[in-house]
């Protein structure tokens, strides 16, 4: 059972959406970063094997919101619809991730399709100086990538890319900070309250299957 009340929650989610809007505005994410806990992680994935992970806030502040974020000026990420569940201390967010840039044709703005969202894990801080307040302790996001690599190539193909969005689709593969083979992760692909189990709804009916080795 969570320590938080939904008061508490919902007063930190409206925190986050006020916070939201003003990054999006400057085109600087990094003031984000006061909003995790010290030892907060936030993950995504590019690929089966290229993952990101940034583990504490410094990370958070400087790679997840930083380098990752640099070069998407004008982009905003509109949440469409959130879900709160105060007894695990969880809220989930649904965006749409549109660029600021407008196609001739369409006259709308080039966006990225299917569904993107945040699924934060919320927790009370009890040591440091952070002690007392509300922060998120992890968050794991999700978003269409072959959607996401053919938008950047339309854009690009309607020679409407600035050079900071050329620059930002240079960022990737394993040399970037943060980018890890799945084997190598610092902290694990679905939330660690997840990963142990803590919340297990529905267990697996079938047993794995042994498959034979090689033919000796």
């Amino acid at each position: 059972m969570s320590q938080l009340t939904r008061a508490e929650i919902e007063e930190f989610w409206d925190s986050w959406l006020d916070i939201n809007r003003v990054v999006e505005a400057s085109g600087d994410w990094r003031p984000l970063a006061e909003w995790y806990a010290e030892d907060a992680t936030y993950g995504w994935m590019y690929a089966p094997d290229e993952h990101f992970m940034a583990v504490g806030r410094d990370q958070i502040r400087d790679w997840a919101i930083g380098i990752e974020m640099d070069g998407l000026d004008g982009w905003h990420y509109d949440y469409v619809c959130s879900v709160i569940d105060e007894q695990k201390a969880m809220v989930i967010g649904f965006w749409k991730q549109r660029s600021g840039i407008i196609n001739d044709e369409t006259q709308r703005e080039y966006e990225i399709l299917g569904l993107g969202g945040s699924w934060f894990g919320l927790k009370r801080v009890t040591e440091g100086a952070d002690a007392g307040q509300v922060k998120i302790d992890w968050q794991r996001d999700w978003f269409d990538m072959p959607s996401t690599a053919h938008t950047f190539l339309e854009i690009i193909k309607a020679n409407k890319a600035p050079e900071t969005l050329l620059k930002r689709m240079s960022v990737t593969g394993h040399d970037v900070p943060g980018h890890y083979r799945y084997e190598d992760l610092p902290s694990t692909v679905w939330p660690p309250p997840v990963e142990r189990g803590d919340y297990v709804t529905q267990g697996s009916v079938v047993e794995p299957v042994e498959t034979p080795g090689g033919v000796g």
